[in-house]
């Protein structure tokens, strides 16, 4: 099936009233997950990178401050992996850059062989954003690559990405924006929050979305609307890291609110909280199962020494190049790395059945 732009993709959903869950990855059996999970469903599958992943992915475990060459290393590698698992598969599959934050770092994922990527432009100034995603689709669409853009401060963090405040997306300036830069997508800001802390009240804005995406059809303008900071926060795999030892708090998106704005015009969904929040349940479930292999092991200490923590980046730290190469897999590694693709399952299988894109897969262009 084509490895295809997320332009298809979203389009097809915006026009059937449906979304399609994106996944953020940072390992390359997570990106194998995420498509074995879609051909299950028989829907397409969107895989996302974030800079950070980029750069943990082209081997440096401090990854917020990777480098460009690094981020590129990262680039190279997820790509080249993905085209070759899209080439044995029949669902449509599409690679996508997470919050670029430079022209050079767009370049490089396009370099690569992305066909799908976002510049946030979002803490700058208006006409600054405009500026840069202006060059970033030049770019991109002489090649074929969709660019989605920002507009309105999603408050939260998540890796780099962080605001105290949010600042809600303008849906007259939201056309303006899309007029001026011929983006192809837009993540708006109207009531969702990076991270896994996204308070006990959230509202979305729903009202934001339905006056955007009208003003978008009056206009004749062909973009779609993407949602940033969506995740569920599941509250079972909240209480299940906590009776295992951990201390996570947090509370997502409210299912209910989040299925509203899919038939108003919301096409794709970020998921990626709720992936390292699955990941660090099996991990820690599989070492209170088998406490014989604790002392042992390269994974556990790092595991518990924060309980607030859900980063497994960091508790993989020490087996970056076996699995970002697919290289000199040890037996721990033979053991843990189908509990990481069982993760990503358990969230994309919920999260695409849930946004109700099963079996558009026939479908799409």
């Amino acid at each position: 099936m084509p490895y295809i732009s997320s332009k298809n993709i979203l389009t097809y959903a915006r026009d059937h009233h449906i979304a399609h869950g994106a996944f953020n990855v940072n390992c390359l059996c997570q990106a194998k997950a995420i498509i074995e999970a879609c051909e299950e469903l028989r829907c397409a599958a969107i895989i996302q990178v974030a800079e950070p992943g980029l750069a943990f992915i082209g081997g440096n475990p401090d990854f917020l401050k990777g480098t460009l060459e690094e981020k590129k290393i990262g680039a190279k590698r997820i790509a080249k992996y993905v085209k070759k698992l899209a080439e044995n598969t029949f669902i449509p599959v599409s690679l996508h850059l997470d919050h670029g934050r430079s022209f050079e770092s767009v370049k490089a994922c396009i370099d690569a062989g992305f066909n799908s990527v976002m510049i946030d432009g979002s803490a700058l100034e208006y006409e600054e954003n405009v500026k840069l995603t202006k060059k970033v689709v030049n770019y991109a669409h002489k090649k074929g690559v969709a660019v989605e853009a920002e507009l309105g401060v999603l408050a939260g963090q998540e890796d780099h990405v962080f605001a105290a405040s949010s600042t809600y997306t303008n849906p007259l300036t939201a056309v303006d924006f899309i007029k001026r830069t011929r983006c192809d997508s837009l993540a708006i800001s109207y009531g969702t929050k990076h991270g896994a802390v996204k308070g006990d009240n959230v509202k979305l804005r729903k009202e934001i979305v339905i006056a955007t995406m009208e003003n978008l059809m009056h206009e004749k303008l062909d973009a779609t609307i993407v949602s940033h900071g969506s995740s569920l926060v599941p509250q079972y795999i909240v209480n299940e890291i906590n009776a295992l030892g951990g201390k996570v708090s947090g509370h997502g998106i409210p299912l209910e609110q989040l299925k509203e704005v899919i038939p108003a015009g919301v096409s794709k969904i970020n998921m990626d909280t709720d992936i390292r929040l699955a990941t660090t349940r099996n991990l820690l479930e599989y070492f209170d199962q088998h406490k014989e292999k604790r002392e042992t092991s390269k994974i556990y200490s790092l595991l518990v020494e924060n309980p607030a923590s859900f980063e497994y980046r960091y508790y993989l730290k020490n087996y970056i190049n076996e699995l970002e190469t697919n290289k000199n897999i040890n037996d721990e590694l033979k053991e843990i790395i189908p509990l990481m693709e069982r993760a990503v399952k358990e969230i994309v299988l919920t999260a695409n059945v849930t946004f109700n894109s099963v079996g558009d897969a026939p479908y799409i262009k």
